[in-house]
């Protein structure tokens, strides 16, 4: 399964507003590899939330996917913010 139907699928299985890591993430795509697959995650929740298909959390608020920096998690976007772009 390739990383990005892995992240998606992680998300959907998670109760609404919830979030997940992008440790968690990469542990459920490569268990052995995570820490390499890291920088995949990222770039691919950034491609993601670009197209509103999911939201990048900063202290549990929604990020810029262009700026944002440091400690994030990701989570499905909730039906009041569908269609609006950070």
């Amino acid at each position: 399964m390739n990383l990005e139907a892995t992240l998606l699928d992680m998300l959907a299985a998670l109760p609404p507003g919830k979030s997940a890591s992008p440790e968690e993430v990469a542990r459920a795509a490569d268990p052995e590899g995570w820490r390499r697959q890291l920088p995949r995650v990222r770039a691919i929740a950034r491609g993601l939330a670009r197209e509103g298909r999911l939201v990048i959390l900063r202290h549990n608020k929604p990020a810029d996917p262009e700026t944002f920096r440091g400690v994030y998690r990701l989570r499905l976007p909730q039906a009041e913010e569908v269609g609006v772009k950070p």
